[in-house]
């Protein structure tokens, strides 16, 4: 287990393995999570690829799935250095640039199978059809600090807001930013933007463009304020807050889909966790804001003959300091939504 609390294969496992590379077709393995379970296997071949295996008992299920350039699983008889013959369900990868997406696969595969809750071929499936939408992220430059405040907030809305007020399918469904909306959450007759903050001066925001705070043409706009300290020993990180809204959406496979092709669409991979989580924050104070009346903000409107030529894009920020009349909600649970 790393840094930031999530368990994957560690370097040395492999350090071993290629230290003794099998010849022909058979491969060389070694428990790849030991203190978590004993049925999955770390290999590699004669060619240096790595597999995952599971060996199968009489009652398991094959599985196959090679959607994935670079990751597949294939049932098969394999013979295994140190291990009588035996039928596993195998997963290879095929993309050295994986190898780091690999460890983590095999470190929730670990869990997984150890908790004996699901069969083996079930935690393939479910776990391979997660990071299907992360795999051709890899080799991808981690976010920024600004893009990790931004999602993270994003997410905290999402999982101690909306999904307080509606289905966890809707609540997802909402979240537009990722795909290229103009603002963060849209639905019919209402849209917010969501911004972050660590400013020691209070509720102070980037605003991006001379669009972003322009109501949507049909409905008002809301604007969700996050205000967050940056503190070594805080709670609070972008993998942790994502792991609690997967926990709110896990009985509902529509929306955790949904939920994690938003996350891949915004940048975020969990082969950065580890990095990610060393930006701990805590909660100041959070407030939804009316963007209306007196609120701060540009638009083309207000510009009369709108943005003047040769002006590509505008940047600015707002201070919430006197806004405390255009507050809509304090706390989830008062929020119309």
């Amino acid at each position: 287990m790393d840094a930031s609390g999530v368990t994957r294969l560690s370097e040395d496992v492999w350090a071993r393995l290629t230290a003794d590379v099998p010849s022909g077709e058979e491969l060389t393995a070694r428990l790849a999570v030991p203190d978590v379970t004993e049925r999955l296997l770390a290999g590699i071949d004669a060619d240096g690829r790595r597999h995952l295996l599971i060996q199968l008992k009489p009652q398991d299920v094959e599985l196959r799935d090679v959607q994935s350039r670079g990751l597949w699983v294939v049932t098969s008889d394999l013979l295994v250095s140190g291990r009588d013959p035996g039928r596993y369900l195998d997963l290879v990868c095929n993309d050295a640039s994986g190898y780091p997406a690999l460890d983590l696969i095999g470190g929730e595969l670990g869990e997984r199978l150890a908790s004996g809750k699901e069969s083996p071929a079930d935690s393939v499936a479910k776990v391979l059809g997660r990071w299907r939408r992360f795999w051709g992220q890899f080799p991808r430059e981690a976010l920024s600090r600004e893009a990790q405040l931004g999602l993270l907030a994003e997410v905290w809305f999402l999982e101690s807001w909306l999904i307080l007020r509606v289905s966890p399918l809707e609540a997802v469904a909402r979240w537009r930013g990722p795909f290229g909306a103009r603002h963060d959450l849209e639905w019919p007759g209402r849209s917010i933007e969501v911004k972050a903050t660590t400013s020691t001066r209070g509720a102070i925001h980037r605003i991006n463009g001379i669009d972003q705070l322009a109501p949507p043409e049909a409905g008002d706009l809301l604007l969700f304020s996050l205000q967050l300290r940056e503190e070594a020993g805080a709670t609070w990180s972008l993998p942790s807050v994502v792991a609690e809204c997967r926990s709110k959406l896990e009985t509902d496979d529509a929306a955790l889909t949904k939920f994690e092709t938003g996350l891949a669409q915004a940048g975020y991979s969990p082969a950065h966790d580890d990095e990610y989580s060393r930006l701990k924050v805590r909660l100041v104070t959070e407030a939804l804001y009316k963007v209306e009346g007196d609120f701060p903000r540009l638009t083309a409107s207000q510009l009369g003959d709108g943005v003047p030529s040769g002006i590509e894009h505008v940047e600015y920020e707002i201070n919430l300091g006197g806004c405390r009349h255009l507050i809509a909600a304090r706390d989830p649970r008062s929020a119309v939504l």
